[in-house]
């Protein structure tokens, strides 16, 4: 009860912070909240300081943040969340529409995300069920490719070829339930292609458990078997879902600018930008408590589906010795990206040819041209460092802070709630403002958000192994803590943790170039991949070459990334007898009474 009435203080103290460091953004920035105020209303109007003046009487600014965040919060009990600075019109009601537009989205793109896992999970399925897996991993190019396409240019591609060119679905609005499907799909594709890579990598070990052996000799189905597989590996996965459920919800923004749709997530944007501070604490907070909700969620069902085993340590291990795989796709991946690269670095990124403009590929442009005329296999080249070294950076000290903090679930899950309910660009907003502009404002940005699932699918990882039969036994002959740690939990989820986040990889750079629009990452004449993307969408109908280049290059790097996890594994020695000052335990790694 009291670790519980902890937890429940640490959750309520993060999201106090949140709000009030939200109620703090203009202040922080050292910008005048009634200046941007005036520009959101009105922008051709003149900044007088009479007008100024008369703003931040109207608004009672003169009394100072505190005054106000004190008057914002004494409103909530009553449900009256103030007005918006902006239109002058409650907030409460606006906030409560846009969530409930995010929340239908978000149940459709999840619908969307469970059918695009089951297709990636499909053939382990069905090996597993016919007891023909083999000891190797799946090279999973297909899914890897798809969970490191960017969401709002899968969102253009949909609106343009099937929305307006084939006219089969509605492209722009929010009328009706079958204006979700687009920007569901967009949505919902990577985000199922990554939930399905994380099932995929846990399905073998299930169908290799003792009762899944019991279950086959005794004549039970294949089917039944693959489907006991699947609730014995999903528990894993439902802090990683739940973090999905928040993402989907205030993390569409470009989906939902791209659509027209009027979601919580564009509405928290609009107010950011604007500095309507009511509509951006109430829309941040609205977050948060559905960010709390999703956890307790994920953690009722994952006690129902574990049952007494979790509890009484008797679950058999999902992440048994497995040697790497040996694969020729990883050399092959890496060796088309280096030629790609070492082809680009030839050739000038900036050169401009007006009269070469958007251009189709052809001998002299094998990747077309851009709006400029300048080459784009000379900017995928030269971009190619300002991508990579970054996101690998960001990448692996976002994987050493999930570790490290999926070590201590009671400190980093209300952490993790909290920082995945904030949009990124809201939390690059705040980075900025405590940290100021440079060029590590992004790098921190992205860092402070890339580590939440990594944390999250760890936690959820080593509470399953500690659990196990053999972890169980090694703690009845006397291990410690330190020593369990070491020898038997670290050794069995690193290599799962360490896949994701390689999956992820593409993903970070495409946050790092996402920043750009916000003045804090790459500017033009930059050639980062990202930012190739970004700059060319506009043009997508037109040449969609300029779009898929840098799209095919980060999808080649996505590919590479899982493919070469396949053969991320740490050994997993065998205690040794030790020395007589300092005995630890020699046990064997298999569970108790399996051989």
């Amino acid at each position: 009860m009291r670790r519980q009435v902890t937890a429940l203080l640490w959750r309520f103290a993060l999201a106090a912070g949140l709000v009030c460091g939200i109620g703090l953004l203009p202040w922080l920035t050292r910008t005048d909240p009634a200046l941007t105020v005036l520009k959101a209303r009105s922008a051709e109007r003149t900044p007088t300081p009479e007008v100024l003046a008369g703003i931040r009487a109207g608004l009672g600014l003169d009394g100072g943040p505190l005054h106000l965040l004190g008057q914002w919060l004494g409103g909530l009990p009553h449900g009256d969340a103030g007005r918006s600075w902006i239109s002058g019109s409650e907030v409460l009601p606006d906030v409560l529409r846009a969530l409930g537009a995010s929340v239908l989205l978000m149940a459709v793109a999840l619908g969307v995300a469970v059918l695009t896992a089951a297709g990636v999970c499909a053939r382990t399925l069905r090996r597993g069920a016919a007891r023909r897996l083999g000891t190797g991993r799946r090279g999973g190019t297909g899914s890897a490719t798809l969970a490191a396409l960017p969401e709002f240019l899968l969102a253009s591609v949909l609106a343009t070829v099937v929305g307006v060119q084939l006219g089969w679905l509605p492209a722009l609005g929010w009328y009706g339930p079958q204006y979700t499907l687009l920007p569901a799909l967009a949505l919902g594709l990577p985000a199922g292609a990554v939930l399905g890579r994380l099932l995929d990598d846990l399905l073998p070990g299930a169908f290799r458990e003792p009762w899944a052996l019991a279950a086959a000799a005794r004549g039970l189905t294949g089917r039944r078997i693959a489907r006991q597989a699947v609730r014995r590996c999903v528990p894993a996965l439902l802090p990683n879902l739940g973090l999905f459920v928040v993402g989907l919800t205030g993390g569409a923004v470009a989906v939902e600018q791209i659509f027209d749709i009027p979601g919580l997530g564009r509405t928290t944007l609009q107010a950011a930008l604007a500095q309507d501070l009511p509509v951006l604490q109430a829309g941040t907070l609205a977050l948060v408590l559905l960010a709390t909700l999703a956890t307790a969620v994920t953690r009722l069902a994952a006690r129902l589906l574990t049952g007494p085993a979790l509890r009484d340590g008797a679950l058999p291990t999902l992440h048994r010795p497995a040697p790497p795989a040996r694969s020729r796709t990883p050399l092959v991946l890496g060796a088309l990206l280096i030629a790609v690269v070492a082809a680009g670095l030839t050739r000038d990124p900036l050169a401009v040819a007006t009269g070469d403009r958007l251009r189709p590929p052809s001998l002299a442009h094998p990747f077309g041209t851009d709006a400029l005329g300048r080459d784009l296999l000379a900017r995928v080249g030269h971009g190619a460092l300002d991508t990579l070294l970054p996101a690998a950076a960001i990448s692996a000290a976002a994987l050493l802070l999930g570790v490290l903090l999926g070590l201590v679930p009671r400190l980093s899950g209300p952490l993790v709630d909290t920082v995945n309910a904030v949009p990124p660009v809201l939390l690059a907003l705040l980075v900025t403002a405590v940290a100021g502009g440079g060029t590590a404002t992004p790098a921190l940005a992205v860092t402070a958000v890339a580590w939440a699932p990594l944390a999250a699918h760890t936690s959820a990882l080593l509470r399953q192994e500690r659990a196990t039969l053999h972890v169980l036994a090694t703690r009845g002959l006397g291990a410690g803590r330190w020593y369990l740690l070491r020898r038997e939990l670290l050794p069995a989820v690193l290599p799962s943790v360490v896949r994701h986040a390689l999956l992820r990889l593409p993903g970070v750079a495409l946050a790092l170039a996402s920043l750009g629009f916000l003045g804090l990452g790459a500017q033009p004449p930059s050639p980062e991949w990202g930012l190739l993307l970004a700059e060319n969408q506009p043009y997508a109908e037109r040449a969609p070459w300029a779009v898929l280049a840098p799209a095919a290059v980060l999808a080649l790097l996505g590919a590479l990334a899982v493919t070469a996890s396949g053969g991320v594994r740490l050994p997993r020695r065998r205690p040794s007898p030790a020395p007589a000052e300092s005995p630890e335990p020699a046990v064997s790694r298999e569970p108790v009474g399996v051989r």
